[in-house]
């Protein structure tokens, strides 16, 4: 599977893929908003080998995408989509990026892909995502990708000594289709 956008090009992982991935995960930035502290070789070659062993599944429901920068050809995160129930035609989003690409709109345009895959492509009538409430620039994100804040779930994960409310998000398909008519 592969999406383009103006400036990324959404593919498929691949086992090579994984230092680029532990670079930008071990960043304190990047880690300031997940609970671990450093991630090791092996936890992230066998995180990106999860994303190449979804490929093979019969129906596909997950899709996990490497970012790449176009201009550099240079992988700076990812960014996915999870059918959580097919009868429901529901789904999640999520993402990640390497801290020296934050702010320059790159998250919103990989998000905004996967949106209209999961729409356009799935057919999926609902996606929902979350993030932890401190993480203003996630929140944005998913804003800015037409979703909806649907609430906050609050002391929902510990981590680095506390605990952190999530925000959930959520977009349903005709608010997608006109994005000016109403998601209610």
């Amino acid at each position: 599977m592969l999406l383009q956008t103006e400036r990324l090009i959404l593919r498929e992982f691949e086992p090579g893929d994984w230092p680029d991935v532990l670079a930008y995960q071990s960043d304190p930035l990047y880690l300031r908003y997940y609970p671990s502290d450093s991630p090791t070789p092996d936890g992230v070659r066998a995180f990106v080998r999860m994303f190449v062993d979804w490929r093979r599944e019969q129906p596909r429901t997950r899709f996990q995408l490497a970012v790449v920068l176009r201009s550099e050809q240079r992988l700076i995160g990812t960014c996915g989509i999870r059918v959580n129930d097919t009868q429901l035609r529901e789904a999640n989003i999520g993402y990640e990026l390497d801290s020296r690409c934050w702010n320059r709109g790159y998250a919103t345009e990989a998000a905004r892909a996967i949106v209209a895959f999961g729409f356009e492509t799935l057919r999926l009538h609902r996606i929902w995502s979350w993030c932890v409430a401190e993480n203003a620039g996630s929140a944005r994100v998913l804003e800015k990708v037409g979703m909806r804040r649907e609430g906050c779930l609050r002391e929902k994960e510990y981590f680095k000594g506390r605990w952190h409310d999530h925000l959930l998000y959520g977009i349903l398909d005709r608010a997608w289709q006109d994005p000016k008519g109403s998601q209610s």
